[in-house]
């Protein structure tokens, strides 16, 4: 699986959302994606990428496409 799917599917299935929701989602937009959601957000990404997030870094995380930028600081392209 590329990184855009795992990505994506990290999304989908924490949040039980489909595809078309992805690229406008944001931060507590949905019921899901609260503080809890957020942090197994993170979690999950960090263990499919291997890396361990800033603390910076995962409070500037707030929407989808956020997101893929600042995974991309650690060297994950999509």
């Amino acid at each position: 699986m590329n990184n855009i799917n795992q990505y994506d599917e990290a999304f989908m299935s924490l949040m039980e959302i489909g595809p078309e929701s992805l690229p406008t989602l944001k931060y507590q937009d949905i019921p899901a994606w609260d503080s809890i959601g957020h942090m197994a957000l993170i979690a999950t990404l960090e263990e499919k990428f291997e890396v361990e997030l800033d603390i910076d870094d995962i409070i500037d995380f707030s929407s989808y496409e956020q997101g893929k930028l600042i995974l991309g600081k650690y060297n994950i392209s999509f």
